[in-house]
Order: structure tokens, then C-alpha cells, then sequence
């Protein structure tokens, strides 16, 4: 008798299937965002990578970028959950909410029809029913109407007759109507209990048959919506791995080496700038110490005197001039003769070197370190086809890279030319395949490219060689005492320390055609430099960098070069090792006429 609320109770589990469907096509279309929105976030901070140059190196951008593809895996990922979550929750909640509806309107139109079947048996019951019971009315009244009669003196015989019939047949049609009645109610009685312990129950069964399997689908849906997210999480977690991984990589002093190599120009730090005495042309005195006056032959240095001294001392063009002036350094100047026999420097045509060298106040300079932080090289353009516009080390990883470039276009042009060959000869042997003169002109451009490649690679190896040479000789004056001034004299002579003999400012063999742009480089000599005097070491060095000399308190070591002003003295051992020490260490004796020793 529940019929009404059971229609409402399964279509209220169908809107709430459907409603749950409809949870989850949200929850879809949020994973398709995210993962949509994952997706942008790495493409925007995705390096455009238009050339090599651009590619990242530091180990931090590295691993930000391995960051950026896990998470872009990631992100696939959430596409994956939304696609299962789609098929397997969505798509079958939608297919069988739609089989759901039909069975439920079978089930309900049985029940109904049932029902209707129930109804109208009651209906053909009542009507029999009423029908005999207006029937015994009329046989009552006929009866009653029949007595009156008979127990009337009056009436006739006729009219008893007619009565007594009236009365008989309304007693037949009511017995007629009364097994008609009964015949009906039983007919009814039988269908309303088919109907209530049948019909309607096993159409019951059906309907909560179908509510059970509408509730074990949501259970099924409800796990599948579990396992959508539980079959990525491994490969989640690889991609977190992943990440955490990419954040160990990290090494910053790998970094900062890469900072090192990407700006490291392969110059020397600049020199001091020197003081320049204006008040010499004021104060001139008649003593060893003036520009005008030559010094004497008979006045004698102390045998105790210092370097400090010695560097007090100035002269004309820098250092006393010799009878005997020996062989000139290859790019600082050359000397030549005047027709009394007195000599003078000529300095290289190098502009700044010469001008320095000219007025003899300071040691030589060059404009290499500051006029690269200007972006603009001293003598050249910005941008020349042997990169001679960039610091050596940038020079020299350009010209690698062009060579590696050439290199690989060499080997495309040598592949192609390999192939035009096999085909030529495989038209000479088949002529219906093809006219092998057709391809002589391809290759005849093939041979042209590779000997212009070939030309390519040779000129810049040769600028390359040329590079490497410099960047090695400065390596290996690297912490030298000179490091400050980047003289050109193959045994670094003390240039700025004005001594009293030239011998220092002149060794090495003469070059006639040294190049003016190559005056930092640097010319080996085998010949051992002479001693101007001896030190004694006031506290013990390590000397563990490259050019140094490690010695022991109390050592006594000879020197070979004096202190230039940087602090470090070069200095020789008994047996023949020379390096630099600490000025400061050390207790300096200059010899008695050591200079021209």
C-alpha cells in the first residue's frame, strides 16, 4: 500500500546517483584546470631556448628546470586521474543512471498497471453489487405492492395476478443479480489477494532489487573515485623524488667555477698608478739623486744599502745608461747609437707603453683591464671575425666553439659529398636511374664548401694557438711579483725599481719584428740572472703557490730581482731554485756594484 512513497524513495536514489555524478564531473573538470593551469605555469617559466648560448649551465637553474619538468609530469598526472575519474565514475554513473530510469519506469508501470487491474475488479464488484441491491429493493416493493393487493377485497383478480407476476420476476432478477454479485466479490477477492501477496510484492522486490544495486554502484563509484587517485601516487611520488633530488644537485661552488669561466678574461689585474714628481724641475741639486746630473765615477754605494734606497734613485730615461748597453727586450725598446757613441732608448710603437716608458715615472702600463669593463677594446672595434675585441679566455672559448661548429658542418659537407659519390656510381652502373653529370655540379659546390671549411678551421686554429700561448705564458707569472705592472722583458727585469744599470732593463735576445700588439707576451731565456745581492730570512715562508720559494728562518738566499712595490722580492737558493718571497720576511743586502755584476 506503499506504492507512492516507494516512487518517490527510487527517484530520489536516481537524482541522488545523479547528483553524485555530478560531483564528480566538477571534481573532473577542477583536475583538468589544475592540470591545465600546471601545464601553463611551466611553459611560462620554461626557458625559450632559441640558441646554445642561452641553454642554462648553473647547477641551481639546472635543477630548477628539472623542478619545472617533473612538475610538468605532475601535471600529466592530474590529466590521468581526470581521465579515469571520467571513464570508469562518470561515464558508467551516467550510463547506468540512464538503465536505471528505464527499469525503474518498467517497474513502475507494472505496479500501476496491477493496480489499475485491482481497481477495476472492485469497480465491476460494486456495480453487481449495486445492482443487486436495487434489485431486492424492487422485489420488496413488488412484494409489498403484491400483499396489498392480495389482502384487498376490492382489488380485482386481475390486478393480484399482474402483481404476483411482478412480484415473481423481481424476485428472479434479483436472484440473478444476488449470484452475479457473488460470482463478482469472489472474482475480486481472488484478484486483491493476487495483488497484495503476488503481484505487488514481487514487483516490490524488483524495485528495492534495483535500489540495492543502484547503492552498490555508488559503492563501486566511490572506490574507483579512491583508485583514480591512488593508482598516480607512485608515479607522484617519483615525480616528488624527483624534485627533491633536482634540489640536491645544487652545488654552488660548481656555480660559482662557472662564474669563474664565463667571465674570466685571462688579464692581469691593473698596476699601481705611480706618483709623478712635477717639483723635480724646481728642486734640482747637484747629487746622486738628480735627473739633470749624471752620477759620478767615484762615488760608491754601501755595501749595506737597501732596496728601499736603491729605488730612490732617478734618471733620465728610467735607469743610468752603460758604455756597454746589452741586447734590448723584444716589444718594450730598442737601443741605438748616436755618432758620439752615447746610446738612448727607442721605445715600440704600442701607444700607452711608449708614452709611459717616454716621461720614466712609473712602470709601463696597459689599458687591457679597464677599457674591457668599458665594453670597447684600446686599439679595435667592437666585434672582429678573430674575436681580438674580447679578453683572451672569452676569446679563446669563441674561437673553440666556432671550431667545434666548423667542425660539424665539415663532417655534414664530408657525409654529403660520401653520398654523391655512391650515387654517381650507382647512375654509372644503372644510366636508367639517373645522369651521373647531373651531379657534378652539386658536388663540385660540396668540394668548394669543404675546403672553405677546411680554411675556416685552420685560420682559427691558427688564432686559437695564438690565444692558448698567451693565456698559458700569463698563467705562469700569475703570482709573480711583477703581477701588478705586466712588464715585457722575458726575465721580468725590475723596471721600476730605477737602479743603476740598464743591464736590467735589457736582456733577452733582440726580435727586429716584434708585433706592437703582442708586447704582454712573454720570451723564455735560459741564460741564469746574475745576483745584485744577498737576504737573510727574518721568519720561515711555505711558499705554497705557483712561482713562490718556500725558506726557513735564518736561510740566506741570493737576489735576483729586487722589490718593484707589490711586496714580493725574487730570490735564488744555492742550488739553482729561484722563486718569490715576502719582502717583509726578509733582511735585503745589495752588493757593492752588484748591478753591473
Amino acid at each position: 500500500d506503499q506504492f507512492d512513497n516507494l516512487d518517490k524513495h527510487t527517484q530520489w536514489g536516481i537524482d541522488f546517483l545523479e547528483k553524485y555524478a555530478k560531483f564528480v564531473k566538477e571534481r573532473i573538470e577542477i583536475e583538468q584546470n589544475y592540470a591545465k593551469q600546471l601545464r601553463n605555469l611551466v611553459k611560462k617559466y620554461c626557458p625559450k631556448r632559441s640558441s646554445k648560448d642561452e641553454e642554462p649551465r648553473f647547477t641551481s637553474c639546472i635543477a630548477f628546470f628539472n623542478i619545472l619538468n617533473e612538475l610538468n609530469d605532475y601535471a600529466g598526472q592530474r590529466e590521468v586521474v581526470a581521465e579515469e575519474m571520467g571513464h570508469r565514475v562518470y561515464g558508467e554513473l551516467m550510463r547506468y543512471s540512464h538503465d536505471l530510469k528505464t527499469e525503474r519506469k518498467m517497474h513502475l508501470q507494472e505496479g500501476r498497471k496491477a493496480q489499475q487491474y485491482l481497481d477495476m475488479c472492485w469497480k465491476q464488484m460494486d456495480n453487481s453489487k449495486k445492482k443487486f441491491e436495487r434489485e431486492c429493493r424492487e422485489a420488496e416493493k413488488a412484494q409489498q405492492s403484491y400483499e396489498r393487493l392480495d389482502n384487498d377485497t376490492n382489488a380485482t383478480k386481475a390486478d393480484v395476478e399482474k402483481a404476483k407476476q411482478q412480484l415473481n420476476l423481481r424476485t428472479h432478477m434479483a436472484d440473478e443479480n444476488k449470484n452475479e454479485y457473488a460470482a463478482q466479490l469472489q472474482n475480486f477477492n481472488g484478484e486483491q489477494h493476487k495483488h497484495y501477496y503476488i503481484v505487488i510484492p514481487q514487483i516490490y522486490k524488483q524495485l528495492q532489487e534495483m535500489d540495492e544495486r543502484r547503492t552498490i554502484k555508488l559503492s563501486e563509484c566511490y572506490r574507483g573515485f579512491a583508485d583514480s587517485e591512488r593508482k598516480v601516487i607512485p608515479i607522484i611520488s617519483k615525480c616528488l623524488e624527483g624534485m627533491i633530488l633536482a634540489a640536491k644537485s645544487v652545488d654552488e661552488h660548481r656555480d660559482s667555477q662557472l662564474v669563474i669561466d664565463c667571465f674570466k678574461s685571462g688579464f692581469e689585474p691593473p698596476g699601481d698608478f705611480p706618483f709623478e714628481d712635477y717639483s723635480q724641475n724646481i728642486y734640482r741639486t747637484i747629487s746622486d739623486g738628480t735627473i739633470s746630473t749624471p752620477k759620478q765615477e767615484g762615488m760608491r754605494i754601501d755595501s749595506k744599502t737597501t732596496v728601499g734606497k736603491a729605488k730612490g734613485k732617478l734618471w733620465l730615461f728610467g735607469k743610468k745608461p752603460k758604455p756597454q748597453s746589452p741586447p734590448l727586450t723584444p716589444t718594450s725598446l730598442y737601443t741605438s747609437s748616436t755618432p758620439n757613441g752615447s746610446q738612448y732608448p727607442i721605445f715600440s710603437i704600442e701607444p700607452v707603453h711608449y708614452c709611459m716608458s717616454d716621461i720614466k715615472t712609473g712602470k709601463p702600463r696597459i689599458p687591457s683591464f679597464r677599457s674591457l669593463k668599458r665594453g670597447h677594446s684600446y686599439l679595435q672595434g667592437p666585434a672582429l671575425e678573430d674575436f681580438s675585441h674580447l679578453p683572451p679566455e672569452q676569446r679563446r672559448k669563441k674561437l673553440q666553439q666556432r671550431i667545434d661548429e666548423l667542425n660539424r658542418e665539415l663532417q655534414k659537407e664530408t657525409d654529403q659529398k660520401d653520398a654523391l659519390i655512391k650515387m654517381k656510381d650507382v647512375y654509372e652502373k644503372n644510366p636508367q636511374m639517373g645522369d651521373p653529370s647531373s651531379l657534378q655540379p652539386k658536388l663540385a659546390e660540396t668540394m668548394s664548401n669543404m675546403d672553405r671549411l677546411r680554411m675556416e678551421i685552420h685560420k682559427n686554429e691558427a688564432w686559437l694557438s695564438e690565444v692558448e700561448g698567451k693565456v698559458a705564458a700569463r698563467s705562469d707569472r700569475r703570482h709573480s711579483s711583477d703581477i701588478n705592472h705586466l712588464v715585457t722583458q722575458g726575465r721580468e727585469s725590475p723596471e721600476g725599481s730605477y737602479t743603476d744599470d740598464a743591464n736590467q732593463e735589457v736582456r733577452g735576445p733582440p726580435q727586429q719584428h716584434a708585433h706592437p700588439n703582442e708586447f704582454d707576451d712573454e720570451f723564455e731565456d735560459d741564460d741564469p740572472l746574475p745576483a745584485i745581492g744577498h737576504c737573510k730570512a727574518i721568519y720561515p715562508f711555505d711558499g705554497h703557490n705557483e712561482g713562490t720559494l718556500a725558506m726557513k728562518e735564518g736561510e740566506i738566499l741570493y737576489i735576483i730581482e729586487e722589490d718593484k712595490g707589490d711586496g714580493w722580492t725574487r730570490a735564488r737558493r744555492q742550488n739553482g731554485e729561484e722563486g718569490y718571497v715576502p719582502t717583509s720576511y726578509i733582511d735585503v743586502t745589495l752588493e757593492k756594484n752588484s748591478k753591473g755584476a
